[in-house]
């Protein structure tokens, strides 16, 4: 005995769902029409559309719709590796939280995911070498790249770079960096 088709049996679902919970333009969409619609109202209908062995409706991608949504995964596996990074380079909540708006409590189990031991207190000061060491980089580095310095996600990427052969927590190195702008040395 041949099986009910499943995308008949779908959209019978998702039409009697619209129409139970008043979204009679939904249902419409699909391409119910009045009378479709109001031979929906009764079980012994609804039952024959839902178990008939061919198909009655079909499917259409939207491609465009469906790139956009493939590259918002991609976008948010690429997020989370940088948040990932930038809390394993010293990165602190705050400046967690400003970028990319994630909760304090978000931020600790991110660090508990990647095995991050809990901080205690505030990053030690720059010594006056690491301070000067630190800002002949930064310049260089915003020089070479052409950064404005009004890019903040752009100094978040050089923070980070720059904290990867220093050896410096980014919130040590973003804070003397905000310094620098804030006292226009560049």
């Amino acid at each position: 005995m041949p099986e009910p088709h499943p995308l008949n049996q779908a959209v019978i679902a998702q039409a009697l769902h619209d129409l139970r919970n008043g979204q009679l333009r939904r249902a419409k969409s699909m391409g119910f029409d009045d009378a479709a619609l109001d031979a929906l109202k009764h079980p012994a209908m609804a039952s024959l559309l839902a178990n008939a062995t061919v198909s009655w409706c079909s499917v259409s991608v939207n491609p465009e719709v469906l790139r956009r949504l493939l590259s918002q995964v991609e976008d948010l596996a690429r997020e989370i590796e940088e948040i990932d990074r930038l809390l394993r380079l010293g990165a602190s909540t705050e400046l967690i939280s400003k970028f990319y708006g994630l909760t304090h409590q978000e931020i600790a189990l991110r660090r508990d995911v990647i095995g991050l031991p809990k901080r205690k207190g505030r990053h030690p000061v720059l010594t006056e070498a690491q301070d000067s060491d630190l800002w002949y980089r930064w310049s260089k580095t915003i020089k070479e790249r052409g950064t404005a310095l009004t890019d903040d996600m752009a100094m978040l990427a050089i923070t980070a770079d720059l904290a990867e052969p220093t050896g410096l927590p980014i919130s040590v190195i973003w804070s003397a960096i905000q310094g620098w702008i804030d006292a226009g040395l560049v």
